[in-house]
């Protein structure tokens, strides 16, 4: 079966803190070259922390 474009640009971002993965989401990999932190709530830790993009 043949890959969707979707998921060639999906990507898991990590926390910070407990490093779990707690979210998925697409970026545009020609336009940003460096990895994607943002600041979310994890459901782990159960506060805002840092989410870094995690490897695939």
């Amino acid at each position: 079966m043949a890959k969707s474009k979707f998921s060639e640009n999906l990507i898991k971002m990590k926390c910070a803190a407990c490093k779990r993965i707690n979210y998925y989401t697409r970026k545009n990999k020609k336009k940003i070259e460096k990895k994607l932190e943002i600041k979310k709530f994890c459901s782990w830790c159960r506060k805002s922390t840092v989410h870094k993009e995690a490897k695939r």
